[in-house]
């Protein structure tokens, strides 16, 4: 077999600076995002908190030590009276970037109804909230986490809801907030209530953050979840991963993770998604463990 022609010093080193080219673009490619993100809401940790074996200060260090998270959502009931304490949320602040954890919001309950039917009361949780809304900026949140509770009938419920989160929502505005509402009971677990509290707030500032498990509308009346989800994903600013059970195989005997966070990816999420578990079966810890693992393991099987 006669050999082939030796190559020209041009077609030599034009087939050189080729191969050189695609090696650098091979190694300094940037590697492809993730489809979202893990984060871990304080309430995961409800129980230690209670219990006194760990202050919330001590949150941003435990998640990212112990569990491998660098993304935070806090409870407001944990440090209820600091919001307004510099000292306080400067070294929560500090802790924070010392580990390299991100602050993304701060779930707020027990500060009055923002669809209450008295004008008065609405006005005073609106104004409640407020100060929220501060601390979570200097913080370096993207929103505060609050709910809709309200009182009449389903229509009078919405216009009431819509008009104390459109005033909270003004506000967060000027601080460049997010004012995020989670099904969480009454007919906020309804999803298409919720949507339709949002498409009345009708500002871009205000949305959802769709719980997986927080569907039950009354004692009498559950929301199917995943009809839920697909509800208020369009409106989503953040995702709460539910978690409770799992079976002997890792998966969420409740909800099923991979149809869900496929609803969620569908919608064109792909921020942070956080982890809740509130089951009774295993640790907290283990919990947590379990759920993140479920998300790693649902993230890779849809990104093929």
């Amino acid at each position: 077999m006669p050999l082939s022609p030796p190559l020209s010093r041009r077609k030599f080193l034009t087939a050189g600076s080729v191969a050189l080219v695609a090696n650098a673009a091979a190694l300094g490619a940037a590697p492809k995002k993730a489809l979202y993100d893990i984060s871990i809401a304080e309430w995961s940790l409800h129980k230690t908190l209670f219990s006194k074996k760990m202050t919330h200060l001590d949150f941003p260090l435990m998640a990212k030590k112990d569990f491998g998270i660098s993304a935070v959502e806090y409870v407001n009931q944990f440090f209820k009276d600091k919001a307004n304490d510099g000292k306080y949320l400067s070294e929560l602040k500090k802790r924070c970037t010392s580990e390299g954890v991100k602050s993304l919001l701060i779930m707020c309950d027990g500060e009055g109804k923002l669809g209450d039917p008295d004008d008065a009361r609405r006005k005073t949780a609106v104004n409640n909230h407020k100060r929220w809304i501060t601390a979570a900026k200097y913080l370096g949140c993207h929103s505060i986490r609050v709910n809709a509770a309200s009182g009449g009938s389903y229509e009078e419920q919405q216009k009431l809801a819509a008009d104390g989160l459109g005033n909270l929502s003004e506000f967060a505005a000027t601080h460049g907030l997010n004012v995020i509402v989670e099904n969480h009971g009454g007919l906020s677990s309804n999803g298409a209530w919720l949507a339709g509290v949002m498409k009345r707030v009708g500002r871009k500032n205000c949305g959802t953050l769709p719980d997986f498990g927080n569907f039950r509308v009354s004692a009498k009346e559950t929301y199917d979840r995943y009809k839920g989800v697909t509800e208020l994903m369009p409106f989503a600013k953040a995702v709460s991963a539910k978690s409770h059970d799992f079976d002997e195989k890792g998966n969420e005997i409740h909800t099923d993770y991979r149809k869900m966070m496929k609803i969620v990816l569908s919608a064109g999420y792909h921020g942070y998604v956080g982890i809740e578990y509130e089951g009774v079966k295993i640790s907290e810890a283990d919990g947590i463990k379990a759920t993140k693992k479920l998300l790693e393991i649902v993230r890779d099987e849809i990104a093929g």
